[in-house]
């Protein structure tokens, strides 16, 4: 549908038979004339295919220019200040995402949470999630800006396939999910991306970990130890997997496969590849296990996995395990216990026909450390266990702790108290960290 034809639709809608959508209150007194400019200049820049022919600053001189012709002709008493807010509108409409544009611009919001016309939340740093006073016109108005995020990237999102996920231009992460599934939708989450990505010295200095544990972090990448972070929804599992990527050599190849491309890897030989659904004829789908299994024919030193959610988890080991050490990925677990289960749980899913116990044997001996993250009850991350993988005994895999965060309380601002520890357990693969020529005072091993 063209924005045209979506400005002209109509705008009293019925919730998919759950019952009337109630309208907001329409405070704003320039609604109307808003709406009169857009369609007209919509139709204007349309029929003299200058939307896409324009870049943005002529895009946005021909947006300002018409808007002020128009308020001169048509209503001169209107003062300037409200004139900048109705140009700002337009702008927003027309070269943004609408009510959304101005927090996508904000640096100190880390996710954009649309539920549906009416309602926008934003989390921003150190707070929860906040309503704002920002709205949609109705579901027609946010299915716009749905289509405007994912039609540049070859997606789509209809009745037969209600929901995706995609990523801006910044690299910030969307999610959609739309009716007939999303009956009081559609829905979008952001997950705003930093422009300039943390390094393990932010994660410090923001006390995520400590310098000894970072230290020790830096030892295992360019020792080639297999590593897997773990962690809950927005635990911070991305940007501790983009620090570990800052200690590669830059003179190793690195293929980095992503569902939308959030990680910034910091070589010189990067090469990337990016999960794609299939098309509206069904074809085109690229998962992620056939980018695992494409990425072993281009001779990579590692693999960096954004995230494993399914049967890709047999093909990642089995790479880790076979010429590729060093290969990095995260996944969704609350504990080191937690996220061994889940790798034996997606291993299956790869349809190998092979026991549980032999299963277990391979993750055992292809994975060595598990860096577990949480997302605390003060919206801070912290790093709260990082754990060696010891082999098997018995049918049980073994795993011992070298650094944990102990909470020990909350204080009266919210503020989670509490102290990192080192266990005094010294990891069985330190010769190959010695091996690698790295050095490594056994002090940070201390209790």
């Amino acid at each position: 549908m063209s924005l045209l034809k979506m400005l002209e639709s109509r705008r009293n809608m019925t919730d998919d038979g759950i019952g009337s959508v109630i309208q907001p209150d329409n405070t704003d007194r320039y609604e109307e004339l808003k709406t009169t400019i857009h369609r007209l200049l919509i139709a204007k820049l349309e029929q003299e295919a200058k939307i896409s022919a324009l870049n943005s600053s002529e895009l946005e001189k021909e947006i300002r220019d018409f808007a002020m012709d128009y308020i001169n002709a048509n209503s001169p008493h209107i003062p300037q200040p409200d004139r900048n807010i109705i140009i700002g509108y337009l702008l927003d409409e027309i070269c943004g995402y609408g009510p959304i544009t101005e927090f996508l611009k904000q640096t100190d919001i880390e996710e954009i949470m649309v539920n549906g016309p009416y309602q926008i939340y934003i989390e921003k740093k150190g707070k929860g999630h906040i309503l704002t006073g920002k709205k949609f016109r109705d579901k027609e108005h946010v299915m716009h800006v749905i289509e405007k995020i994912i039609s540049p990237l070859g997606k789509r999102v209809d009745e037969t396939k209600p929901y995706t996920n995609a990523r801006l231009p910044d690299g910030s992460r969307v999610h959609v999910i739309a009716p007939p599934v999303a009956p009081k939708g559609p829905y979008i989450s952001i997950r705003k991306f930093e422009t300039d990505p943390f390094t393990i010295n932010d994660l410090i200095s923001f006390n995520t970990l400590t310098p000894e544990m970072a230290r020790f972090l830096e030892a295992c990448v360019k020792a080639r130890i297999n590593i897997m972070v773990s962690g809950g929804t927005s635990s911070g599992k991305t940007t501790v997997l983009n620090c570990l990527t800052s200690f590669i050599n830059d003179d190793e190849r690195i293929l980095v496969i992503e569902d939308s491309m959030e990680l910034q890897p910091r070589g010189n030989h990067v090469l990337r590849l990016e999960a794609r659904d299939a098309n509206i004829e069904g074809k085109g789908e690229f998962t992620i296990r056939q980018a695992v299994i494409e990425a072993l024919r281009m001779n990579p030193t590692r693999l960096i996995i954004g995230e494993i959610r399914g049967a890709e988890c047999f093909d990642f080991l089995r790479a880790s395990n076979t010429g590729h050490r060093g290969s990095i990925s995260t996944a969704h677990a609350n504990s080191p216990r937690d996220l061994l289960h889940a790798l034996e749980t997606m291993t299956m899913m790869s349809n190998i026909d092979i026991p549980l116990i032999a299963i277990r044997r391979y993750i055992a001996s292809t994975l060595e450390v598990i860096v577990q993250q949480q997302h605390m009850e003060d919206n801070t991350r912290k790093m709260v266990s990082i754990t060696e993988v010891c082999g098997m005994e018995g049918n049980v895999i073994q795993l011992q702790e070298l650094f944990r965060y102990e909470q020990e309380g909350v204080e009266r601002s919210g503020r989670v108290r509490g102290r990192f520890v080192c266990t005094g357990v010294r990891p069985s693969f330190m010769n190959k960290i010695r091996a690698a020529g790295i050095a490594i005072p056994d002090s940070i091993f201390e209790a």
